[in-house]
């Protein structure tokens, strides 16, 4: 039976996972189907590079990922663009996900946090501190756009 997610009160964030390995999504608005890399997600959404034009705000679309877990479809709304600094990267949020679903995709979320991709930082970090943080985000940036770039 498909559940609506769960809102996060305002202020609480949910952690945000940096996908590895410029993973790809399926989505599909209108019956026409295009693919995004996924660059972040968290339990109440993500952002993505997309093959297309940029998708108006407040368009609904479906969207299919392959994890390790298996296959996750969820039915999600486009928000604005220039996700996460990324200019061609597009924001959005999670509005329905069937059980096995959502199941998987916590499953999989569970895991890149585990295997340290989150944005979650650790009390007592060293490198907590906000320039550390700036430098961190600059570098992943730039190691995805040069994924992105590299033939092979």
């Amino acid at each position: 039976m498909p559940q609506k997610l769960q809102r996060r009160r305002k202020g609480t964030r949910a952690p945000r996972i940096r996908v590895p390995n410029n993973e790809r999504a399926l989505f599909t608005v209108d019956n026409h189907k295009f693919v995004g890399v996924i660059q972040r997600l968290s339990l109440t959404g993500g952002s993505a590079v997309l093959s297309k034009r940029p998708i108006p705000q407040g368009t609904l679309a479906e969207m299919r990922l392959n994890t390790v877990f298996g296959k996750v479809t969820a039915q999600i709304e486009f928000l604005h663009t220039a996700a996460d600094g990324i200019p061609l990267a597009q924001a959005f949020r999670f509005l329905q996900m069937d059980d096995v679903s959502c199941e998987r995709f916590s499953a999989a979320a569970e895991q890149m946090e585990r295997a340290g991709f989150s944005d979650v930082e650790e009390k007592g970090n060293p490198l907590g501190d906000p320039a550390s943080q700036s430098l961190s985000k600059l570098l992943d940036g730039m190691r995805r756009l040069l994924a992105m770039i590299t033939p092979g």
